[in-house]
């Protein structure tokens, strides 16, 4: 009968051929002419243990005995149970069978785990967005009997492959479960996500030390790497499209508003060009000869409101919203609050219905076509009104009439005998 001399395990060349570490190897003979007495072992057998490993030996389904680093002869004394279970005497080449299984201990720190498509209401967006988590972790194996035990089995080997497969169910439930926990409690949103990626770590490496702990691990490091919108979902792709059109927009200074007239208008335009008579007249009716309601959707407004669609229009007797407009003369932004132009000085005449400036010899609204036609100006501002304007709506004066001071124009109670901003005696 022929014996097996040496046991050992190079895990530097064996294992888990190319599935990632391997964490544990069962030791199998490759010489054929043993391949028929595999694992018979005699009490003159040299187990080589290399460093970082732990040699585990089983015998009929029992434990028989573990070894570190270093070379052992496999005799009854330090293996006291080959005297029960197989009756062997002391001294001579007795010979016996047993399993032996080689545990690596080294730290591998790249074992990849990623997340299923989860649900979270996220507070920057203010609805529910699919999104995933991807980190990696590192085990270290401390208790290799329980390791053998509970997970390896029957199999020849047992990778960080096996391993992800093995607790991929587990590790998604308790991942899911802490990260959104700690993301709803924190009011984290996918936005500022990145900054809490260490917190995050530390909050799961915690809620898993004693999962790992019972089949026999050490967590060594556990590493969130990114937790981002899950683009594989339907839901995910629309959301990511959206944020590529609203980043393309902030950049290029256009609202969806304008995006949209943008369209209508591209459209009409090339329905006209093919002699579509529908085209031709919603190109006519938008364009207009100053613009129309194109014009109007084109000035650019706080919060992507439309000009035309604001409140506290001018002439209304509230006073309007400051937002952004075009100067008539050199087409530079500045502020309706301004009486002129910070950039080349042109005064500010802005439309009474949509608020855009205009020129002072226009006749019409160059943005919506409202006639300009003035029946007074503001003697305080000088702002143009429109027919019927009582109060300026830009420095809250009356224009004059009833109700006003005959010298500056403020508006005056019934019972006031003199004006309270310059003191003239009311007639």
């Amino acid at each position: 009968m022929a014996f097996i001399d040496v046991v050992s395990w190079d895990n530097s060349s064996s294992g888990a051929s190319g599935d990632g570490p391997a964490f544990a190897w069962k030791f199998r003979e490759t010489d054929p002419r043993k391949i028929d007495h595999s694992m018979e072992l005699s009490t003159f057998t040299q187990l080589v243990v290399r460093e970082s490993q732990e040699a585990v030996l089983f015998t009929k389904g029992q434990f028989l005995g573990k070894f570190g680093p270093g070379k052992h002869t496999l005799n009854t004394e330090n293996l006291p149970l080959l005297r029960n279970l197989f009756g062997l005497p002391f001294g001579g080449k007795n010979p016996f069978f047993a399993e032996v299984w080689f545990v690596n201990k080294v730290v591998p720190l790249n074992i990849d785990w990623t997340t299923t498509s989860m649900m979270y209401h996220d507070p920057d967006y203010n609805a529910m967005v699919p999104i995933r988590a991807v980190g990696r972790y590192g085990l270290k194996v401390k208790d290799a009997e329980r390791f053998l035990i509970k997970l390896v089995g029957a199999a020849k080997d047992f990778s960080a492959t096996d391993l992800t497969d093995h607790f991929q169910g587990a590790m998604n439930a308790k991942t899911k479960s802490v990260l959104l926990s700690y993301m709803q409690a924190q009011r984290i949103g996918i936005k500022s996500i990145s900054a809490y990626l260490e917190p995050l770590s530390q909050a799961l490496k915690a809620s898993m030390l004693a999962f790992w702990e019972d089949y026999g691990f050490n967590l060594e490091g556990f590493y969130i790497t990114s937790v981002e919108i899950d683009d594989s979902h339907p839901d995910g792709r629309r959301i990511m499209e959206a944020i590529g059109r609203q980043s393309a927009q902030v950049i290029a200074g256009y609202s969806w508003q304008q995006a949209k007239a943008f369209e209508v208008a591209e459209n009409a335009v090339d329905a006209a060009g093919k002699g579509g008579m529908l085209g031709a007249l919603m190109m006519t009716s938008m364009m207009g000869t100053g613009g129309g309601a194109m014009g109007a959707m084109l000035q650019p407004s706080p919060g992507g409101v439309p000009a035309s669609g604001a409140s506290g229009q001018v002439g209304s007797g509230v006073a309007p919203v400051p937002r952004e407009v075009f100067c008539s003369n050199c087409s530079k932004k500045y502020s309706s609050s301004s009486k002129f132009c910070p950039h080349c000085g042109d005064p500010y005449v802005p439309c009474p219905r949509c608020g855009a400036d205009n020129d002072k010899a226009a006749r019409r609204c160059v943005s919506c076509g409202t006639p300009l036609e003035s029946a007074a100006s503001c003697p305080k501002c000088g702002m143009q009104l429109p027919l019927g304007t009582i109060v300026c709506p830009r420095c809250v004066r009356g224009v004059g009439g009833t109700g006003t001071c005959s010298k500056c124009g403020s508006l005056l109670a019934p019972e006031d005998g003199f004006c309270s901003e310059c003191g003239t005696k009311v007639v």
